[in-house]
């Protein structure tokens, strides 16, 4: 793209600095590699930056000597504007390249709403929208991340699909993409054999319903697997501005709402002495001022508290400060946020009462939520934030007034601990989504009229109560996000016919429009009430065609003992048969 005209646009939009690439640790884009690719994010820079998974295959990729890796996220639409206007198709950050005359674009959907921002990239890049459309002068496109575990809604618009972990998948299509580049068909027929890879265009339909089998790709050896040395610096400030040491994947908990923690199972932990070598690597290639310890569970890492204090001593001289995401309540440690800066801890109660998070198997009691908020206040934290959910399995207006209860006996706790009033507690609901490959993937939605009336009635519920801040999620668009979440092939049209009545963004609160996804459905003849009705345990499903390791079988009895507000212990010390470890050894307390 000419120099002149980007600093001329550059100019006009908010935040110039999303376009402009050049980050620290940007590795040389070498010429005359055999296959061009470029990761693309659909969202904007402050987001996909701050995703550890982007930077993890920008690396891989750029490592290899025949790959050249760029990127490209989602412009915000001042920027769209200005290219559309100018009739400058979209192009990456690093080359300024146009994305049509890439080898290969790998997206990455890390939630449902991002789905039309798929398309607007796409358009922007003048590239097909429907896989069919397009053959060999045209990239590869590729479809990646967490809403792959159920690829059935967009599948028409991806040649490949990933499904679980990226690292080696990606990186065995890239080599094909070299070997296979006047060949499209060929390459797919290829990349179909590879773990983890979804062909839709080869796919067999029984009922209207993949029947082809594809197993989901795992890295066995976390301990061994690449991980960034030098990953980039953000250019400005982003969601998460700190560096990311990935802990483990998978979880332990067995919640039963969580898709993660089903998802990315066998539990798979990295040595305490590589993360240890790694964290020293990361803070002396990138000046950061914070090193964030990441993973879904990252207080049930097996001698947590042994490593944090390992990292501390490392980062500290240097003037990092060591970063624990939310904490289970029932894995909080005082000695693990000795020393952390006393903005706030955040946890994730999910229900208010005990009946309801036996139910959902969040193995935390009411002993434990007291214990740990006496510990909280003893170190003089006076800011909690806690996460709910609404709409859950079973869930009755008194499970609501136990959530009302649970944040009135915390200020208690604190007044008594701190002989102090002043207490702020952040309470935020969520409506919950029934997802794929969880226990609770057969359960109705409830719908968003029901949903916005238990929203206000908690927030009458909490209105009493001092320093309590009180926010909740959309229930239009967690409607949309249940339907997406276990949606068919049908769901393209809709897609489609929503990004054409201007529905992009619809993740962000002020760009949501609730009236193009209504006019969507209708035009398309597709209807909500298909897609959030309860499903039967022995309805085939869109995603059964995926074998993550954890059995259906397993999931339906786990729904049973829901049902009958059982709870399933903790997989941490002894393996309760759930499957995942077919796929590699499923790893405990011994790591």
């Amino acid at each position: 793209m000419n120099q002149q005209k980007l600093q001329e646009i550059l100019l006009k939009v908010e935040k110039p600095a999303r376009y402009i690439g050049g980050e620290y640790n940007t590795p040389p884009m070498r010429k005359g590699e055999s296959v061009r690719a470029a990761i693309c994010f659909a969202d904007i820079y402050e987001i996909a930056m701050s995703n550890l998974g982007i930077q993890i295959l920008y690396d891989i990729l750029n490592s290899h000597p025949s790959i050249v890796c760029e990127r490209c996220f989602t412009p915000w639409p001042d920027f769209a504007k200005e290219l559309q206007k100018g009739n400058i198709p979209l192009f990456s950050l690093e080359t300024r390249t146009p994305l049509a005359h890439f080898d290969i674009l790998g997206f990455s959907c890390q939630y449902e709403l991002s789905f039309t921002n798929v398309l607007f990239m796409l358009d922007l890049a003048g590239i097909p929208f429907y896989a069919k459309d397009r053959d060999e002068q045209f990239p590869l496109i590729i479809a990646g991340g967490p809403c792959m575990a159920n690829p059935e809604p967009i599948a028409d618009f991806f040649d490949l699909i990933v499904i679980g972990d990226g690292e080696e998948a990606f990186l065995e299509i890239a080599l094909l993409a070299e070997q296979y580049k006047d060949n499209r068909q060929a390459l797919l027929e290829k990349a179909s054999e590879i773990q983890g890879v979804y062909v839709p265009s080869l796919c067999t339909f029984e009922n209207g319903v993949c029947v082809t089998s594809v197993k989901k790709a795992v890295v066995a050896d976390l301990t061994s697997a690449p991980y960034p040395k030098k990953p980039l610096v953000p250019n400005i400030q982003v969601v998460h501005d700190r560096l990311m040491l990935e802990l483990f994947r998978g979880c332990w908990a067995g919640c039963r709402f969580c898709q993660a923690g089903f998802y990315y199972r066998p539990i798979r932990c990295r040595e305490q002495g590589k993360l240890i070598d790694m964290a020293q690597v990361l803070i002396a290639n990138t000046g950061r001022e914070e090193l964030g310890l990441s993973s879904l569970s990252s207080g049930d890492y097996p001698n947590i508290e042994e490593l944090v204090k390992s990292i501390t001593e490392l980062a500290e001289p240097q003037g990092v400060k060591v970063q624990l995401p939310s904490l289970r309540l029932d894995s909080f440690d005082i000695e693990l946020t000795k020393g952390a800066r006393l903005s706030g801890l955040t946890f994730a109660p999910e229900a208010g009462t005990q009946r309801l998070r036996d139910v959902i198997n969040k193995n935390i009691t009411d002993q434990d939520i007291k214990k740990t908020m006496a510990a909280a206040f003893s170190q003089g934290y006076k800011t909690i934030k806690l996460y709910f959910m609404l709409g859950l399995p079973t869930e009755s207006y008194q499970d609501i007034d136990g959530i009302a209860d649970m944040v009135s006996l915390i200020r208690e706790l604190y007044i008594e601990k701190r002989k102090d009033k002043r207490i702020k507690i952040n309470v935020s609901a969520n409506i919950f989504i029934p997802k794929p490959f969880t226990p609770f993937q057969w359960v109705a939605q409830i719908d968003k009229k029901e949903a916005l009336n238990r929203c206000l009635y908690l927030k009458e519920k909490l209105r009493p109560i001092a320093g309590v801040r009180f926010s909740y999620s959309d229930n239009r668009v967690a409607e949309l996000e249940a339907v997406m979440a276990r949606g068919d092939r049908a769901l393209a049209k809709v897609i489609l016919a929503a990004y054409r009545n201007g529905c992009v963004f619809d993740g962000w609160s002020e760009h949501f429009n609730a009236k193009g996804w209504e006019h969507a459905f209708s035009e398309t003849g597709i209807k909500i009430e298909d897609y959030i009705r309860e499903r039967t345990t022995d309805e085939l499903l869109p995603w059964d065609f995926i074998d993550i390791g954890v059995s259906k079988k397993y999931l339906a009895k786990e729904y049973k003992r829901a049902l009958l507000g059982q709870t399933t212990p903790s997989c941490k010390y002894k393996c309760i048969g759930c499957g995942a470890d077919k796929f590699a050894p499923c790893q405990g307390i011994s790591v």
